[in-house]
């Protein structure tokens, strides 16, 4: 869990991102999440556009990648959202979390 400040300052780092990923007519599949979990492991920020087409909220696919991939939903703004989740090994990690 994060906290409110950590969250701030990750909406912050989220601001300079460019999407990196797309969720279509498709929906959220196994191909997809492997893609999303080594994104994060090699950036630990991303930011996912969902299409209209996608069938399912901003909302719903952030909690859904979420529980999936034990990450933290940082911000869901109209059709993009934010998550975060640090990477597991320490050469990886470039995101310093305030206290």
């Amino acid at each position: 869990m994060i906290t409110t400040k950590q969250r701030a300052y990750l909406r912050s780092l989220a601001n300079k991102l460019d999407p990196i990923f797309q969720i279509g007519k498709n929906g959220i599949e196994e191909n997809f999440l492997a893609q999303v979990d080594q994104a994060l492991e090699k950036r630990e920020l991303i930011k996912i556009n969902v299409l209209e087409a996608a069938g399912l909220t901003t909302r719903d696919a952030s909690d859904i990648l979420c529980k999936t991939l034990d990450c933290e939903g940082v911000q869901v703004i109209g059709r993009k959202l934010v998550i975060y989740r640090q990477a597991k090994e320490e050469a990886n990690r470039q995101i310093q979390l305030p206290r």
